[in-house]
């Protein structure tokens, strides 16, 4: 091996070893040098060393540990550094939502613009760049701005962020990705919505340590799914897998806007949770405030529609089931509400209907990074090249 050889070969592993360790620290928390030495298995001074080296980069910093009891002296702490940011948008049916996210996973800013209809592709990107040079103040503080990540309800051709179809958008074949890039002048990636959430959750919140996981999304603009198979997002061969919102609960049902009879997403539907609450657009929280006080003082039409749509979403789960063999499934938007309701409805329910075999193991729980799912969802997006690259 000649030294040019060598020295490429030192070069490569010395960028895959700053990609590790800015992972761990990145999606674990702040760890000690001796937890990351223990984590990567490589000495303490090259630890050191790649420690050094990201600190440089502005992407860690350092620092001592809490007092503690223990004997000698406590190794320092290493966290992402929080100023590292990343933007993420999601353009719904109702609004365009903007986050600021740190490489600590902290979400700084959400800002939800209403819209009062739906938004074509051009006014969403006109609305995003808007609310980002509002957030100029913001980004002040910022040590660097990575780039966009885009949480899009419909099908997105993540190579190049074109959304091939968002049906409750109107949208079809808009290269929102590039769009938004030209709009403010930083990279964007775009993926669908319900992946990211998968990913977000699977990373940071509730799926955490599960390697086989579901997650369930309800929004303005229907149900997503993502789904995760072995620790990996299972996206298909288009990159358009998991869209449970489109098989069938309801043989007897109406017809979806996809063409199909009975579709999830038409029984089950934040809309018609919304008109029984006499309310014309709310966000996730807002939602589950008002359906937990009306089913609380016992409003017989709400109780009824909370009711009705629990029994099609165990349909929906069942399946999920059955198909998958999930160790877990994970339920956000309006889904989460309904959920938090009666948090042992669902389990039952899905037990007495799928897989005695499939369901034995299978926990359901409600998303953990509640409304801000989305917005590090999509963070998670932008911050992907840096993460697998640092020193790039």
């Amino acid at each position: 091996m000649n030294g040019a050889t060598a020295g490429t070969n030192l070069d490569t592993v010395r960028r895959h070893n700053l990609a590790t360790v800015l992972g761990l620290v990145h999606r674990e928390g702040p760890l000690s040098r001796s937890r990351l030495t223990q984590a990567t298995g490589l000495n303490r001074s090259t630890v050191g060393a790649l420690v050094a080296e990201l600190a440089d980069l502005g992407l860690v910093q350092e620092r001592e540990p809490q007092v503690s009891n223990r004997v000698g002296r406590p190794s320092p702490v290493i966290a992402a550094d929080g100023r590292v940011i990343a933007l993420a948008v999601n353009p719904e049916i109702d609004a365009v939502t903007v986050g600021v996210v740190g490489l600590d996973a902290t979400v700084h800013r959400r800002v939800r613009y209403p819209t009062g209809r739906i938004p074509s592709a051009a006014e969403a990107v006109s609305i995003a760049a808007a609310v980002i040079e509002g957030l100029r103040p913001d980004l002040g503080a910022a040590s660097r701005v990575v780039g966009i990540g885009v949480a899009v309800p419909g099908l997105v051709r993540e190579e190049d962020g074109v959304v091939r179809l968002a049906p409750h958008l109107r949208w079809s074949e808009e290269p929102f990705a590039a769009a938004l890039a030209d709009a403010t002048g930083y990279p964007v990636l775009a993926a669908n919505d319900a992946s990211l959430g998968a990913d977000a959750e699977r990373l940071f919140g509730a799926g955490r340590g599960a390697s086989d996981l579901v997650y369930l999304n309800g929004g303005a603009s229907g149900i997503g799914a993502g789904v995760i198979v072995g620790g990996r997002p299972l996206t298909g061969i288009s990159g358009y897998a998991g869209e449970l919102g489109h098989t069938l609960v309801n043989s007897s049902g109406v017809r979806c806007h996809c063409g199909a009879i009975g579709c999830l997403e038409t029984e089950v539907s934040q809309g018609a949770l919304l008109r029984v609450l006499g309310m014309d657009a709310a966000d996730a929280d807002e939602l589950e405030r008002s359906l937990l006080a009306a089913v609380t003082r016992g409003d017989p039409d709400v109780v009824a529609e909370v009711d009705r749509q629990i029994g099609f979403l165990a349909t929906a789960l069942r399946n999920a089931t059955n198909v998958f063999d999930p160790q877990l499934i994970v339920l956000g938007g309006f889904l989460g509400a309904l959920h938090a309701i009666d948090p042992a409805r669902l389990p039952s329910l899905v037990a007495a209907q799928a897989l005695s075999a499939s369901a034995e193991r299978l926990s359901i729980v409600r998303a953990a990074l509640g409304s801000d799912i989305l917005m590090i969802g999509a963070a998670e997006l932008a911050f992907r090249p840096l993460l697998a690259s640092p020193a790039s």
